[in-house]
């Protein structure tokens, strides 16, 4: 049995659903944001083996036969409504989260991307750019501070050519209802006049790196998939492409050099993961420069404007203990 988590809507998700049925395996999609309010989960240590269990719908899951499970899009944990003290409800909710990480951790199968822990620690962004660079990547320079003296010593040592990010994705769900994402800017003069801001809370800046093109590479085990965005064509995504501008934003497969290609799978093996994205730029004289790794990272939209067959290769992936525990011994030897 396979399960996927995720949310019901998830379009990306449907359609992996869809191979692993037609190929005549079992799929359950479990939809996070159901727990606690809905679904009851136990994990029990009765006996000498652990049982995982979720009641739901009237019915019960035994996820003993669970050999993969599939992190694709985990939904928030609402608590019930009849907690309505909203401290009581956010202590609730991060409880059921650390839980349920938990809960999957101690699971013994293939997960992808990986354990909800590997995820964690590969989110760290100061850690891919280490990581990257050990492996031979080429990297930018780069800081992570909230140093304005440090921002300011770039600043000039780049001649003002200079990106920012935030480190992270910033959750503001309870005052606008989602995630805050900010994208990557040029520094402008205004921001120098304002460097003392930045000791307020820690925060990118790199290098800004000239660009041919910007590569989205897609790693499913050790398959890779690379595909090219020609973000130069068009203002709007010339400094980050996911200002999305698809009609003016060329998207085609890309053959990756095989050292390239092979960093890109021991960088996201080296994080404990079986999946990853990792953002690259092919600069004009044809250098690949490191941006990051994003161990959840979205492939619907390479699937679909370049038909790079990502979500064959995930459904592949879900089912190798599957395949594995069918093939004779003398097969597996050689598998």
């Amino acid at each position: 049995m396979i399960l996927i988590v995720s949310t019901p809507a998830d379009l990306t998700a449907q359609a992996v659903e869809r191979r692993l049925r037609s190929r005549g395996v079992k799929v359950v999609l479990f939809d996070t944001g159901r727990f606690p309010s809905e679904a009851r989960i136990t994990v029990s240590y009765r006996d000498s083996q652990p049982r995982y269990a979720i009641r739901m719908d009237g019915q019960v899951l035994r996820f003993d036969d669970v050999t993969s499970i599939w992190f694709r899009r985990p939904n928030r944990y609402i608590a019930h409504p009849s907690i309505t003290d909203a401290e009581v409800r956010a202590v609730v909710e991060q409880d059921c989260g650390e839980f349920l990480n938990a809960f999957w951790d101690s699971m013994n199968c293939l997960m992808l991307p990986g354990s909800p822990s590997a995820m964690k620690i590969a989110q760290r962004k100061p850690t891919h750019m280490a990581r990257a660079k050990a492996l031979g990547f080429d990297i930018a320079p780069t800081v992570f501070t909230n140093d304005p003296q440090e921002f300011l010593d770039l600043y000039r040592e780049q001649e003002g050519r200079l990106i920012h990010k935030i480190t992270a994705n910033l959750t503001l769900q309870e005052r606008m209802g989602t995630e805050f994402s900010r994208l990557t800017c040029g520094v402008t003069r205004r921001d120098v006049m304002h460097a003392e801001s930045v000791s307020l809370a820690p925060i990118v800046f790199q290098a800004y790196v000239p660009k041919r093109l910007e590569l989205r590479v897609t790693v499913v085990g050790h398959r890779v998939f690379t595909a090219e965005i020609h973000s130069q064509e068009s203002n709007r995504t010339h400094f980050d492409w996911r200002r999305y501008d698809l009609g003016a934003t060329p998207h085609l497969p890309h053959e990756l050099p095989r050292d390239i290609a092979d960093r890109c799978v021991q960088l996201v093996t080296q994080f404990g993961l079986t999946y990853g994205t990792i953002d690259l730029i092919l600069t004009p004289d044809d250098r690949y420069v490191f941006l990051e790794l994003n161990s959840a990272g979205e492939y619907g939209w390479i699937e679909q404007v370049t038909g790079l067959p990502i979500s064959d290769a995930v459904a592949d992936f879900l089912m190798s203990p599957m395949r594995a525990h069918a093939l004779p011994v003398a097969e597996l030897a050689h598998a």
